[in-house]
């Protein structure tokens, strides 16, 4: 029997090792995590910039892409059976110490569109307007981040649970509340002593992508946070 009381667990930001050379953790690794700290679904945000480009030393956007989407892939092949897991990213455009979570997107615009890191945030906001995705500042307010205009953003990240990286939360949520963001929470989680903190709590399990955004949208979910980081 269902129990209508049953709120399910969201993380909106975390990182493997496999597609993103600052993290520490395996798929099967982070599948464990999470399933220990009892969430239903993980979105995987690996690192998507020119920065990650070059450090694997690819030679075209494909190859770039097949590292991206492998760390995905082997993200679900352990989750299965355990975890839903979704696909999403953290982008850096270049000359910009900023990065941005983005829900939506999806292998063939990664794969057709190898000047993405050549655009603004602006632009790159206008393309999420138009093909319905989410577009979210990470971590906004932690050292050497850039304030931009929050006219081209849907959201920031309210809660950022990294340690060692303080995110200052408490003024981005004032930042959020002052115009009108949507407002996340994720872990960031990178490393094993990092405990899974962050994410959403939904009536709902969180099955797919589409749904991931009509939620945020709708703001009918609670925010995952920790005292432990601010």
């Amino acid at each position: 029997m269902k129990d209508q009381n049953k709120l399910y667990k969201t993380e909106l930001h975390c990182h493997s090792k496999d597609a993103s050379p600052c993290g520490t953790q395996s798929a099967q690794q982070l599948v464990e995590i999470y399933q220990k700290a009892g969430y239903d679904t993980v979105v995987l945000t690996n690192h998507y910039s020119h920065l990650v480009y070059c450090h694997y030393g690819c030679k075209n956007i494909d190859e770039y892409v097949d590292i991206f989407m492998r760390g995905f892939e082997n993200m679900k092949k352990a989750a299965e059976g355990k975890l839903t897991v979704l696909l999403a990213m953290e982008l850096r455009m270049k000359d910009t110490p900023n990065d941005y979570l983005c829900f939506g997107v999806d292998e063939d615009y990664l794969r057709n569109n190898p000047n993405i890191f050549d655009l603004t945030y602006q632009e790159f906001f206008s393309v999420c307007e138009q093909k319905g995705w989410l577009f979210v500042q990470a971590h906004p307010f932690r050292h050497g981040i850039t304030v931009v205009n929050p006219a081209y953003l849907h959201g920031m990240e309210v809660y950022n649970g990294h340690i060692g990286h303080p995110a200052r939360n408490f003024i981005a949520e004032q930042w959020a509340d002052e115009y009108g963001l949507i407002k996340t929470s994720g872990t960031d989680l990178h490393y094993d002593y990092c405990p899974a903190s962050g994410g959403i709590l939904t009536k709902q399990k969180i099955v797919d992508v589409k749904q991931l955004i009509q939620v945020l949208k709708s703001g009918d979910y609670e925010l995952l946070k920790s005292d432990k980081c601010r």
